[in-house]
């Protein structure tokens, strides 16, 4: 009986957050309107513009990655997002409501770059106190506890307290402890940091299933490669300013070149066009335009930006995405 009224007095808190909104789109998670930060001295006066009029949609069910170099705004996004830090002005939406709402925070899980944890307690101790803090029955937090630890591979571990833990290990602990609410949006500060090569894969294919959830994941990530395998759509920030947004297949494909990828051709023939390919006996596999690294992407608009500064103007392409 107590299960099924905490259960009624969550759907029914999750109610009332979507009535309250009129434009509410349930498909769209995230959204940033004209969002901005200053931080201040003592005095009042400006001391550094954090984020400029940041405008982006996150929707259901995509892998959204934030880029950009240390002091770009993307963990200032983030705390905004969490309604951890106030904007100076403009306005942050999670789930249709304002990111200052806080009792939206039982939908989210949180992975910060570091993870606080109380080293003293084992990782079951760990998972069942953070239960604890969403008010759950304890036969779910078992439940939740035993499959978290599975799925994050620690369960020869989850007798040891996090002290005994490496860096690795402590990441696999934090992203567990931020799926133990079962969120709708799960926000990843560098969520592969310190994690070995086989460590990094496994993350990498736990975002992936989170996206297979229908789960909303927004990243940060200065592993270009780790955001270019799982991220549908990335926005690139620099100093405060959005200079790129859009779906990755998009902005990595190189538009004025062609390549070409066949088989069984001679060496000698290797440099020939599409007609000699025939001649020679060899077949066309494709003919498509390459794609550059999002490493590539990221330096080059960086550069740019430095060199020119200044807000990048959105095309109607970008607006709508």
């Amino acid at each position: 009986m107590a299960d099924t009224a905490t259960d009624k007095t969550n759907e029914a808190e999750n109610s009332r957050l979507v009535q309250t909104n009129p434009d509410y789109d349930p498909n769209v998670i995230v959204e940033t309107q004209n969002l901005s930060k200053v931080y201040r001295d003592f005095w009042g006066r400006q001391k550094v513009r954090a984020l400029k009029a940041l405008d982006l949609q996150v929707r259901q069910g995509e892998i959204f990655g934030l880029l950009g170099p240390n002091g770009s705004g993307k963990s200032t996004t983030i705390k905004l997002l969490l309604g951890l830090l106030f904007p100076t002005s403009g306005r942050a939406l999670v789930f249709g409501q304002d990111a200052t709402e806080t009792t939206k925070n039982e939908r989210i899980g949180y992975l910060p770059e570091e993870s606080y944890l109380y080293k003293f307690l084992t990782a079951e101790e760990t998972l069942d106190f953070y239960g604890r803090l969403f008010d759950m029955p304890a036969h779910v937090r078992k439940e939740r506890t035993d499959r978290l630890i599975e799925q994050v591979g620690l369960t020869r571990s989850k007798r040891r307290q996090l002290k005994e833990y490496s860096k690795g290990m402590t990441r696999r602990i934090g992203l567990a402890q931020a799926l133990i609410n079962d969120p709708d949006l799960i926000l990843l500060d560098e969520p592969t940091s310190g994690l070995d090569p086989m460590g990094t894969r496994e993350m990498k294919d736990m975002i992936l299933e989170l996206k297979a959830q229908n789960k909303t994941v927004i990243m940060c990530s200065h592993l270009l490669a780790d955001v270019q395998d799982v991220c549908d759509r990335i926005a690139i920030l620099h100093q405060g300013d959005l200079k790129e947004l859009g779906a990755v297949n998009d902005l990595l494909q190189v538009s004025d070149e062609t390549a070409i990828r066949a088989k069984g051709l001679p060496v000698e023939a290797q440099a020939e066009i599409e007609a000699l390919i025939q001649k020679h006996g060899g077949e066309l596999l494709s003919m498509e335009n390459p794609r550059t690294t999002l490493e590539e992407l990221f330096l080059s608009i960086v550069r740019e930006s430095e060199q020119r500064p200044g807000r990048r103007k959105l095309s109607d392409n970008d607006a709508q995405s």
